[in-house]
């Protein structure tokens, strides 16, 4: 498919569509594409016109669908070039989207995330944040915001009015209202990392204990080599999977054992740092006691939830069912005996890990959601300071409010003084 966009965007198609209907929209047209200075017809296909703002730049639009395969794609779009169209930016048509105000930058990056969803959840999480999830929570907390800043102007510009100084207590609460609210959606940041970068899972343990044969077996495919040697995986490897749901990041690391091979050491220290920055943790041996002393060590390394995993099953009889009232799951990599016991404690590990309800609430999925929202909180606890000890208010306090509507604002568009304004004279009766 093919698609273009602008006010000239019907003119240009007209000319490699001779008698094309420019006035009627949203109706599709079987038609013969020419090329605009030869006539040669190029393909057969379906030509739709969107006229403005029924579309999904909010500019005129016209979508082309060809057919497929490398030649007739780009001949169509050479014969569109030729006769005025250019090739768009990475992201334009979003971007157009943006600017004509059919969706904000909240949204427009959800589209980025459901176009790179790798699981159901992230699919999930990006299609209510197109849907204006977060948009309408991050709007109704600049609002909250916005109406404090109106009760401090009315409060500093017009102090001899009838209704008296602005209730303290009524600030105060509202304050703490919003401040809370920023807190919960703070929260939310780990949560929405997770579902676009997907939980760290880290496979480690003992060497040939199985833990590539392992990987290999939850990913589907072989991606680790797997011998009889023990240390053979000298450096991490990644595979991004999904395990009930949850978008994974699963990493086999190297085996953890005394060594004086420099490059088997430096391949133990990936995967230390691995373990220290994992949310899951399965802990592969092919022996309980063995496991044990694992798990010791493992404390020492990391904080992440420990999936203690007993390997090979299938060559050996299973014994001790746990200890420490940590339940063991038996595995083989071979036949597939306890892998879904596994993904299910995974899947159980990771909704401990991450408490916070995906479905329920809007999650800040991005570095910069959250650097936006810490700086407004961080605004709003400046201004209470400043208010607890500033009486009458103080313009200067006030300024903390601006800054943190401003830091809220950025995130889905832009914040006039005019709103500050409409908000006075909406609630009060100023200049009777």
């Amino acid at each position: 498919m093919i698609r273009l966009s602008g006010p000239r965007a019907a003119e240009i198609v007209r000319q490699v569509v001779p008698g094309f209907d420019t006035e009627t929209s949203r109706v599709s047209h079987l038609a013969k594409i020419r090329h605009p200075t030869t006539g040669t017809v190029l393909d057969e296909a379906l030509v739709t016109l969107f006229r403005r703002p029924h579309s999904y730049t909010g500019e005129d639009v016209v979508e082309i669908s060809v057919h497929g395969g490398a030649v007739v794609p780009s001949l169509v779009l050479a014969a569109l070039i030729a006769a005025g169209a250019r090739q768009a930016l990475p992201g334009e048509f979003t971007r157009r989207a943006v600017a004509s105000g059919r969706m904000d930058l909240l949204q427009a990056e959800a589209v980025a995330d459901l176009i790179d969803a790798r699981s159901r959840m992230g699919h999930q999480v990006a299609l209510s944040q197109l849907e204006g999830g977060l948009s309408r929570r991050i709007a109704d907390l600049r609002n909250a915001i916005l109406d404090l800043e109106a009760l401090m102007a009315y409060d500093i510009d017009f102090p001899e009015e009838d209704e008296g100084t602005v209730d303290r207590r009524r600030v105060t609460e509202a304050l703490d209202r919003t401040l809370h609210a920023l807190d919960g959606l703070l929260a939310t940041g780990d949560t929405g990392e997770m579902v676009r970068a997907g939980a760290l899972v880290v496979i480690g343990g003992a060497p040939n204990a199985g833990k590539s044969s392992l990987f290999n077996a939850l990913v589907g495919r072989e991606r680790a080599i797997v011998t009889e040697l023990a240390g053979t995986t000298r450096d991490a490897i990644e595979a991004v999977v999904e395990v009930r749901g949850w978008p994974v990041r699963l990493v086999d690391t190297a085996g953890l054992r005394e060594s004086t091979d420099i490059v088997e050491r430096l391949g133990m220290e990936i995967s230390e740092r691995y373990l220290a920055d994992a949310d899951v943790v399965l802990l592969c041996a092919e022996l309980s006691e063995e496991l044990a002393m694992l798990l010791k060590r493992s404390q020492t390394i990391t904080s992440a939830q420990v999936i203690p995993v007993l390997t090979k099953v299938d060559l050996r009889p299973m014994a001790v069912e746990g200890w420490d009232s940590t339940p063991l799951v038996h595995v083989s990599a071979r036949t597939g005996a306890g892998i879904d016991t596994l993904t299910e404690r995974i899947s159980s590990s990771l909704g401990e890990r991450f408490a916070q309800g995906v479905a329920d609430v809007p999650l800040l999925t991005r570095e910069r959601h959250r650097k936006a929202v810490a700086a407004a909180r961080s605004e709003l606890a400046a201004f209470r300071e400043a208010w607890a000890v500033n009486d009458p208010p103080s313009s200067v306090a006030a300024i903390h409010l601006h800054a943190a509507a401003h830091h809220l604002g950025e995130l889905i568009g832009s914040i006039d003084v005019e709103d500050v304004l409409g908000r006075v004279f909406s609630t009060f009766c100023v200049g009777k």
